[in-house]
């Protein structure tokens, strides 16, 4: 199984959270369950390769 990094906090009694890796793409659940959920749908749709353009954070060894 592998794992995949997310921030995420609760605002007005909703759970907010995102992909280290995605920051520009937002999800919410009403529980924290429901973000987990949410978030592995997301992860599976940036992922997939068919939608196009999607921005990512990377590193780069520079020295």
């Amino acid at each position: 199984m592998s794992t995949a990094r997310y921030v995420h906090w609760q605002d007005q009694g909703m759970w907010l959270g995102y992909f280290e890796e995605f920051p520009d793409y937002l999800t919410q659940g009403e529980t924290l369950e429901e973000l987990r959920e949410n978030l592995r749908d997301l992860y599976k749709d940036l992922t997939s390769g068919e939608i196009p353009g999607i921005r990512r954070v990377a590193e780069l060894a520079v020295g």
